[in-house]
């Protein structure tokens, strides 16, 4: 039967129709090739069913049968030409049947319904029907969109990989760390491979948003290690946020910081995303390739677990790496201890065995001196221990203590154990005057909004002081000065100051101290001063520094305006750690120089002085895994004074060397009520 004839008849016919009615003899060639159809002979009309009835000795075909055969005899075709039209018409069919299927057949779910980025481009990159202009720039550049479809996978693998293998130090960021095998990416793989579609799809983009929030989260921890010498604290940290972009804004202005913020905000939004994106991407890539993505599992699975029991490291760390899981434990661990903290803190602040001393026997042992407790910022234990700043600032030091030596004070040195690192001064300074260990905000705002005892409080209670206090880093309402029994406070704004910012610092140590000396130590008074003073000149970015001038010469501080000029800038200062080192060492010196000079020119015979860091400078001025250790010194002309503090074990001198005690900086104001006044602490 030809095909010709075959497209014809209804369907059913083949197996009425008696063998030999085919219109072809049984003994013929059928597998024989068509003459092509433009050298085919026409074919002559032939009733070819009366034929094939009349040779089998069957009855004559009814008249429907006779018509049918006869009108398709009527138009003579080669049989190239009718095998052509057939494959047309089953070509037809066969492009019509997934629209059909497609019409028919609803999804069970969306992700069904949907196909995966990658079928989409491979689909878009199948070259069209011969003729048919291709549509979408895939379609006209199909090596090019596989090329793309390629690198964006790449990338998506490089991201993920990337942000589950990051530390969480600067200092660990090495091409090394991101060698490791992660069991994080081990187990997302299993899962899957093991989900279906609609759970996996939710799964991927749950995975991607936690792992966006992690990778924030490293970028923190990086940043608070390398300034404070610790990782963020998810729960406590954020306020700091503010205290950032303040200082942003005194040191590079304020399009910077608002660019800053900004910039921070796109950053966080960017990577959620593309996080996002990226981890969906692979878990389609993974169930596509599941043969090969299940091998690679196991392979790598199997590996990952002897390298974890043997316990095999490179550069310190182990090659079997769970760096994101172990660092999102660890925030858990913190958030749920500094949620817990609050309490426990409570019972701490509530125990205080100077809280019922009775004014007259606080403080008995200074009375009619005049005390000040000063704060030198950043002066850590790293100034006077580090190869690099010790010799130029114990060279300060030594001849220091000579200075007040040949003006009549003698001195004695230790060190104190600061609750914070690299910046928080705050925490130190109510640290050192509560006897708390305040190490977050969270305490802090509960010390500071209690009737807990400072020790600068303790001069106010016993009636015996006036109290000031000179801050010239407050640059707004400072309510705190009332829980430090403060009764007065000058900060940048009464300080009378006219001369130029030195990067965050307002106002110069040296002028600080010479309007002290003009509004309250050099005035007449019914009671000696309790002052507690803090020296900002050696806070960070610690350029351009100013230096000392005469102090006849001070003025209203216009002078300082050629020395800010003269001075460096910060951006060429912190191209290297050397030299970072070399000018945060300088302005220790200008600082501590200018107390010095002060206690010389201004001092008395009633003078007790007391100044210390409040913290160490940032990692990259004091190394590598520095202490919290900071220096103290106590610096008096009356040497009863030194007598009272001999059991401190104290060292003589403004220099501490490095057996000195050290002790924490809570445990001061206990030992220095009990020394110099009432016997009540523990």
């Amino acid at each position: 039967m030809s095909l010709f004839t075959r497209s014809q008849q209804p369907p059913g016919t083949d197996k009425d129709v008696p063998p030999g009615a085919t219109g072809v003899p049984e003994d013929a060639d059928t597998t024989a090739p068509a003459a092509p159809p433009d050298k085919a002979e026409p074919a002559e009309p032939v009733d070819t069913a009366a034929e094939s009835a009349e040779a089998a000795g069957a009855p004559e075909p009814a008249e429907d049968a006779d018509t049918t055969a006869t009108d398709a005899a009527d138009e003579p075709e080669a049989a190239g030409e009718t095998r052509s039209t057939d494959d047309d018409a089953e070509a037809d069919q066969a492009a019509a049947e997934p629209d059909a299927a497609e019409d028919a057949d609803e999804p069970e779910t969306a992700t069904d319904a949907r196909a995966t980025d990658d079928d989409a481009e491979a689909e878009s990159v199948t070259p069209p029907p011969e003729g048919e202009t291709p549509r979408g720039w895939r379609g006209r550049y199909p090596g090019a969109a596989r090329g793309v479809a390629a690198a964006t996978t790449a990338l998506a693998a490089v991201l993920v990989l990337g942000a589950v293998l990051l530390p969480d130090a600067l200092d660990k960021l090495t091409v090394v760390q991101f060698t490791r095998i992660p069991a994080e990416a081990l187990l997302a793989v299993g899962l899957a491979l093991l989900l279906p579609p609609r759970p996996r799809r939710i799964v991927a983009i749950v995975l991607g948003i936690a792992l966006g929030l992690l990778t924030i989260l490293k970028f923190l921890d990086m940043g608070f290690r390398s300034v404070l010498n610790r990782p963020f604290d998810p729960v406590l940290d954020w306020t700091l946020v503010s205290d950032g972009e303040e200082y942003l804004k005194e040191t590079s202005g304020q399009a910077f910081a608002v660019a800053a913020v900004i910039g921070a905000i796109l950053l966080v939004v960017a990577l959620l995303v593309l996080m996002t994106l990226a981890l969906v991407r692979m878990s389609d890539v993974v169930t596509r390739h599941s043969a090969v993505a299940t091998r690679a599992t196991l392979v790598l699975g199997t590996l990952w677990v002897a390298l974890a029991a043997f316990g095999v490291r490179i550069a310190g760390d182990p090659l079997a790496a769970k760096t994101t899981a172990e660092q999102a434990a660890d925030h858990i661990h913190m958030a749920r201890v500094s949620l817990a903290d609050s309490k426990k803190f409570a019972k701490e602040a509530a125990v205080d065995p100077f809280a019922d001393v009775p004014p007259d026997q606080l403080l008995s042992g200074l009375r009619g001196k005049d005390v000040i407790f000063a704060f030198v910022e950043s002066y850590g234990r790293s100034a006077v221990e580090s190869p690099e700043m010790a010799p130029q600032v114990n060279a300060m030091l030594a001849d220091g203590t000579k200075r007040l030596q040949a003006a009549g004070f003698s001195s004695r040195s230790a060190f104190l154990t600061s609750p914070t690192f690299g910046g928080g001064s705050w925490l130190a300074h109510s640290t050192f005057l509560s006897g708390l260990w305040i190490d977050n905000q969270q305490r802090y705002r509960t010390v500071t909004s209690s009737d807990r005892l400072t020790l600068t409080g303790a001069f106010q209670r016993a009636d015996a002081w006036r109290t000031v206090g000179i801050m010239p880093g407050v640059i707004r309402s400072w309510p705190e000065g009332k829980f430090y029994g403060l009764d007065n406070v000058y900060d940048s704004q009464h300080l009378g100051y006219k001369g130029p910012n030195f990067s965050w610092s307002p106002v110069p140590d040296q002028y600080s101290l010479e309007a002290f000396q003009r509004m309250e130590h050099g005035q007449k008074h019914d009671k000696p001063l309790m002052s507690e003073i803090i020296l900002v000149s050696s806070h960070r970015p610690w350029a351009p520094i100013p230096r000392t001038v005469g102090w006849d010469e001070l003025g209203d501080g216009s002078i300082f305006n050629a020395i800010n000029k003269e001075g460096k800038n910060p951006d060429d200062v912190w191209k290297s750690a050397h030299s970072v080192r070399q000018e945060y060492a300088k302005s220790i010196e200008y600082s501590v120089n200018s107390l010095v000079s002060w206690v010389e020119r201004y001092g008395n015979d009633n003078t007790v002085l007391v100044f210390l860091g409040d913290h160490q400078p940032t990692t990259m001025v004091s190394g590598k895994n520095p202490s919290h250790d900071v220096p103290i010194a106590l610096v008096a002309h009356d040497k009863d004074v030194l007598d009272r503090m001999s059991g401190w074990g104290w060292q003589d001198g403004l220099q501490p060397h490095p057996d000195a005690p050290v002790w924490r900086m809570d445990t001061f104001r206990n030992r220095f009520l009990t020394t110099y006044g009432a016997k009540t602490a523990p």
